[in-house]
Order: C-alpha cells, then sequence, then structure tokens
C-alpha cells in the first residue's frame, strides 16, 4: 500500500524508488508492552525502535498513570524521528503502556492517522487499549454486521473490529470481552492491549505470528520479537503459545486458553525474512536459520562460480552458508547505503529512473571479471531483480547467478503480509526456467519447500507426527479460508 510521510521530509525512498520498495514482501507490523516499569511510555519506544523492520509507516503508543488517566501519541514515520523527543514522552507518563509499528495491508490505501494503532475504546468497566498485528479474514463481513448494528467505525483498519466487538460483548469484564470477541475474528492475530490495570497478550489458535514474553526487574513485557527484549535489557521468558491468552498485573502473569485447541501453523517466512537475524524463533536463532537455508540451497542447487554475493542486508545470512557448504568465496560484491532513506532530495524523474542505483551500489573491484552467485531471500515480481542483474553485469562479471533463499512465491499472503495480487507474482505464472529467462541470469535456483523446512529443523509433512508451518504463499495452502477475498472473487488452490 502507498505510504504517507510527514511533510517534514519531502523525499520517500522507497516512493522514489517503487522498485526498491514493491519487490520485498513486508510485514504489516509489530507490538510491544510493558507493565510495572516506571516511564513504561520509554521502553516502549526502545521497543518499537528494535521492531522498526516490521513497520516503518507509522507508529503508535498508549500509557496509563494512575492519576491521569490514559494518553496516547500516533505519529507518521520513523520512531527515532518522533518518540525520542522528550516534550512527546513526557505526555505519556506512568507504569503501563503498549506501542505499534505499522505498515498498511488492511485498510487504507494512504496513510491516514485515524488507522494508527493503538486503538482505545471506553467500556462501561473503564478504557482499554489493543495493538494487533496480524490480518482478519472476515473482516469486511464483521464490519459489515457491525454497522449494520449502530457501530460507527473511526478508521479503515481490520484492527478496529476487536473493539467494536468487544463493546458489545456482554462479559463481565475487559479480558472477558477480548476472549469472546476474538472467537468471532477469522484470521492471523497477535495482540497486545491494556486497561487501567492489565497488560494482556493473544495469539490466534495457530499461532501463525509472533508474540513473546520477557521479564524486566519487577516488570513484565510483550514483544513481537525477543531482538526488543534485548535492547531493553529484558530477559526472555517464553514464547506465548498459540490460542493462549496472558493476562498480566502487579499480582504475576494468569494463562488462559479461550480457543478450540488446533496444529500450530507459524508463518515460516519469518525465519526466513521478517525477523530480525537477532531473534529466537522457537528457540532457534533466525540468523542460524538462515544460514542453514544457504546450506541447503548449495546441495541442492550448486554451479561452478568466483564468488558467492548476498543482495544485501536479507539475503547476507544465505549467502554465507551457501558459501560455506560450496566452498566458493565469499564476497560483499553489492554495497547497501545506510542512509538511504527518507532524504532532501526533490524525487525528480531522473531520480526515480535511478531505481536501485539510489540504495545499492556494485564493488566493480570485486565483480569484474568474475562469475558471481547472488543470494537473495525471494523474488516477488522480479523488478528488483532484473534491476540487479544489470548492475552487476555493467560492473563487469562474466556470469551472473541467482540462489533465492525461499521457495517460489506463487501465493498471496492474507495474513499480515504485505503481498501483492497473484496475477503480480512471477512465479504465479512462469515455471522456474521461464523466470530465469525474464531475469536474463545465467541460472536461477530456488530453494524446495521440502529444503526450507530441512533448514528450519523440521520434515515437512501433512501427518499428526510432522510440525507443519503456514506456507500458503508458496504451496497455496491456506490454514484458514481468507473469507473476504473469496467473497471478492479469489480462488482457492484446486485439491490435488
Amino acid at each position: 500500500m502507498s505510504k504517507q510521510m510527514p511533510p517534514a521530509h519531502p523525499f520517500d525512498f522507497d516512493a522514489a524508488c517503487p522498485d526498491a520498495s514493491d519487490d520485498k514482501l513486508r510485514e504489516e507490523c509489530g507490538v510491544f508492552g510493558v507493565i510495572g516499569m516506571s516511564e513504561a511510555a520509554n521502553f516502549v519506544a526502545l521497543g518499537l525502535h528494535a521492531l522498526q523492520h516490521r513497520g516503518q509507516e507509522a507508529g503508535g503508543i498508549v500509557s496509563h498513570d494512575p492519576e491521569q488517566g490514559f494518553n496516547s501519541a500516533r505519529r507518521f514515520g520513523y520512531v527515532r524521528d518522533n518518540f525520542t523527543r522528550q516534550s512527546l514522552m513526557e505526555t505519556l507518563p506512568g507504569p503501563l503502556a503498549i506501542g505499534h509499528v505499522r505498515y498498511s495491508t488492511a485498510g487504507s490505501k494512504g496513510a491516514v492517522i485515524r488507522d494508527v494503532q493503538p486503538f482505545f475504546g471506553e467500556f462501561s468497566m473503564g478504557g482499554a487499549a489493543i495493538a494487533h498485528n496480524g490480518n482478519i479474514t472476515n473482516a469486511d463481513a464483521l464490519r459489515r454486521e457491525l454497522i449494520d448494528r449502530g457501530s460507527i467505525f473511526q478508521s479503515n483498519s481490520d484492527s478496529e473490529c476487536i473493539i467494536h466487538l468487544m463493546a458489545r460483548s456482554l462479559q463481565r469484564n475487559i479480558p472477558e470481552r477480548m476472549e469472546d470477541a476474538l472467537r468471532r475474528v477469522e484470521g492471523a492475530f497477535s495482540v497486545v492491549a491494556m486497561t487501567r490495570t492489565k497488560l494482556i497478550g493473544v495469539r490466534d489458535p495457530l499461532g501463525v505470528r509472533p508474540l513473546v514474553l520477557g521479564q524486566l526487574g519487577e516488570g513484565w513485557v510483550l514483544s513481537s520479537e525477543t531482538c526488543a527484549l534485548d535492547i531493553i535489557g529484558a530477559s526472555f521468558v517464553r514464547e506465548v503459545a498459540p490460542g493462549e491468552m496472558v493476562v498480566i498485573t502487579a499480582e504475576g502473569v494468569e494463562s488462559h486458553y479461550p480457543f478450540r485447541p488446533r496444529k500450530s501453523r507459524f508463518c515460516i517466512f519469518e525465519h526466513v525474512y521478517f525477523s530480525r537475524p537477532d531473534s529466537i524463533i522457537g528457540g532457534r536463532s533466525v540468523y542460524e536459520t538462515r544460514r542453514q537455508i544457504g546450506v541447503e540451497l548449495a546441495k541442492e542447487a550448486h554451479v561452478e562460480a568466483d564468488l558467492v554475493c548476498p543482495v544485501p542486508d536479507s539475503g547476507t545470512p544465505a549467502a554465507i552458508g551457501y558459501s560455506q557448504q560450496s566452498g566458493i568465496p565469499y564476497a560483499m560484491g553489492i554495497v547497501r547505503n545506510q542512509y538511504m532513506g527518507r532524504t532532501f532530495i526533490e524525487p525528480t524523474e531522473q531520480i526515480r529512473n535511478m531505481g536501485v542505483r539510489l540504495k545499492l551500489n556494485v564493488n566493480r573491484a570485486l565483480i569484474e571479471g568474475k562469475r558471481v552467485i547472488l543470494v537473495d531471500d525471494s523474488v516477488v515480481r522480479g523488478t528488483t531483480s532484473r534491476k540487479i542483474k544489470e548492475m552487476i553485469l555493467d560492473a563487469g562479471a562474466k556470469e551472473v547467478h541467482f540462489r533465492i533463499a525461499s521457495p517460489p512465491t506463487s501465493w498471496p499472503c492474507f495474513y499480515g503480509v504485505d503481498t501483492p495480487n497473484r496475477e503480480k507474482l512471477l512465479a504465479a505464472s512462469m515455471s522456474e526456467e521461464e523466470m530465469r529467462a525474464h531475469l536474463a541470469v545465467d541460472s536461477l535456483r530456488f530453494i524446495s519447500l521440502d529444503g526450507l523446512y530441512r533448514a528450519v529443523g523440521e520434515t515437512r509433512g501433512r501427518n499428526e507426527d510432522c510440525p507443519q508451518y503456514c506456507d500458503a504463499c508458496f504451496s497455496g495452502d491456506y490454514p484458514v479460508a481468507p473469507s473476504d477475498m473469496i467473497e471478492k472473487g479469489f480462488e482457492l488452490k484446486a485439491a490435488e
């Protein structure tokens, strides 16, 4: 979806260089919450900064202070540009706070401040705020029903449905109302919420999106990833289990299981791309998993070459693993401009035509005359891959071979990831050989789905003894039917 940034930054790199921004899958958002710590909002701001990779469009924080009540701040842009100002943070006092960073996959196509989470509502038993990572696949149907019954929506976000469902619930307290509301919701959700005295975390029954529990002194923390615990010095306690609700108060942590138990289907692309490499998922280092993906890729798709080069930064661990397994030297043949983001350069047509060259540059001295293996995390539309290939050839490379650290992305995601329509996915209409010809490279190979499962330490299967991830973007096997999209004409994969 298009992104709207503050006027103070007149140039947005992603807007000026669409090839660089639109050819990657994007996580929708990250969530973070703190209870039992003085100036909790400051810790939330630090946590959101660590989760910035999960959403760079906007962020928000809601806090509660016993004397001042609930306070909130929502801003477009990066956490560092907004929530590091003392004047703003002083408006968010109290020992309890939650926060959210976002991309907009569901909701407004043009960012508006009312779509920025956390959302807040006043109920008969007090106020509550909610931040949601994921996507509600029956949000359109719920929204129509709620509007017909008199609800007035303030945003275009699917997450607001939860607030309205809670308001209409007849349960006795806010955690029970949240349970009642989430039983009506389909899709993927990791929710962090707060009342005046409670911090609440919930994962959907399939556990598609991540959520972890941490502790810092007498305080407790909920976060999308463990890397955000590290930044505030909190210790990792455990993952919130699929289908679990944790309710945290001054007395400690209570655990509830309000949903019918189901087999976990955690998003496998968290291992491939979404999560930070310094996070831990399921007891495994994300970095080590990505390195192992490169090892498996080298076993499956070896080719004679002089250098293994990552497409930075997401292809780096897999490239290291490929190099180690193949014995082909690793080299930083492409250098990423770490400071290329929003600048003060006007987005003229000439700059737009520079495309990925504004963000990536080829190390000509290493590349010239070499047979180069480029390792990237994925190919979505293929536009960036073609640009990078041209840059490598312009630098004098003798051969260019692409190795992709995920299977072909041939199906859209409906569980909280910004994915193009299926007709815009290169792998949806082309074979691997047709994609190779389209990209005009000497060879192109993707890791197999079985190879990806081996890299994450599992064996792919459909029986009860085999752990199973959500791999719908590769396989078309959707663990939750995307009912809103089916209603709009989306066709599921035919049964084999």
